[in-house]
């Protein structure tokens, strides 16, 4: 059968091997700039608080106590607990990298865009075992090679990306609002070793000492609200984007394919959503 006809399939043996198939699978490791960067940044601030000439004591279990669990207590108040699991559920993605090829995704993409130009949508069928690690993709193609409209490929594809980020979207919204929480949990533990503080002005030898401890919970909350919490919720929603982005790749290509457009104005499409870092040539 002529291999110009747009429905045609002919068998993979014919196929050159500059429309063969490399899709990039999305790796997982542990996130080391992450967990190195909190060290860092808590070593730094142990250390110039222990190098002080004073014999300040920078260790209190009531100000902990106020802070650590005020601020999670607190923070649990403005979700449901169907909403806490889902939180609970994505904090470990906070320690998780997930590594995204969006150039070599783009390529591959219009590998696949070539082939059913040339050999028509049915021919996509025989990729699909290439596919199977990658399901927002396979989908995609799945949707490309049954004929569906570009209008309903956008919105179903849109949809699926609206839904699978929404969760990961929500968790580093509680952790950025756990960071908003943190040192108002602090001033509110320095109020109240203030107020002990006043109770005890006819001792004037106890006054130092427990100003150091009431400013201690405002020490607390500003070292876990600005050091941890509000930068894990931007590593969060960073990786969202990264996400959104290589979803936004395959929803792109996907409607080109479908509209039997051009592979070449896929190239100009792709590279108009793509970083210049990132951008490809492909023809």
């Amino acid at each position: 059968m002529p291999v110009d006809q747009p429905n045609a399939t002919v068998d993979d043996d014919s196929i050159p091997n500059a429309i063969l198939l490399d899709i990039p699978r999305t790796r997982t490791s542990i996130d080391l700039v992450t967990i190195l960067g909190l060290f860092t940044a808590i070593a730094l601030i142990v250390v110039a608080a222990l190098i002080g000439k004073t014999q300040a004591n920078f260790f209190n279990v009531p100000s902990l106590l106020i802070v650590v669990f005020g601020t999670i207590v607190v923070t649990s108040i403005s979700y449901t607990i169907i909403e806490l699991g889902m939180i609970r559920r994505s904090i470990g993605a906070v320690f998780i990298q997930k590594i995204f090829k969006h150039k070599q995704m783009a390529s591959q993409l219009i590998n696949l865009s070539v082939r059913a130009k040339k050999y028509g949508p049915l021919s996509l069928t025989k990729v699909e075992a290439d596919l199977k690690h990658d399901p927002y993709l396979l989908n995609a193609m799945q949707m490309v090679s049954d004929g569906v409209t570009p209008s309903m490929i956008d919105s179903i594809l849109g949809q699926s990306s609206e839904t699978n980020l929404e969760r990961k979207l929500f968790a580093a919204s509680a952790i950025r609002r756990a960071g908003e929480i943190a040192p108002g949990m602090g001033l509110i533990g320095t109020l109240i070793g203030l107020v002990q503080m006043l109770a005890q002005l006819d001792d004037p030898s106890s006054i130092g000492p427990a100003m150091a401890v009431a400013l201690l919970t405002t020490f607390y909350g500003a070292l876990l609200g600005t050091v941890i919490l509000t930068p894990l919720a931007t590593k969060l929603e960073r990786s969202v984007e990264q996400e959104a982005l290589m979803h936004d790749l395959i929803r792109t290509a996907a409607g080109s394919m479908a509209k039997q457009e051009s592979p070449r104005h896929l190239e100009v499409l792709l590279n108009s959503l793509l970083p210049a870092l990132y951008r490809i040539r492909y023809f």
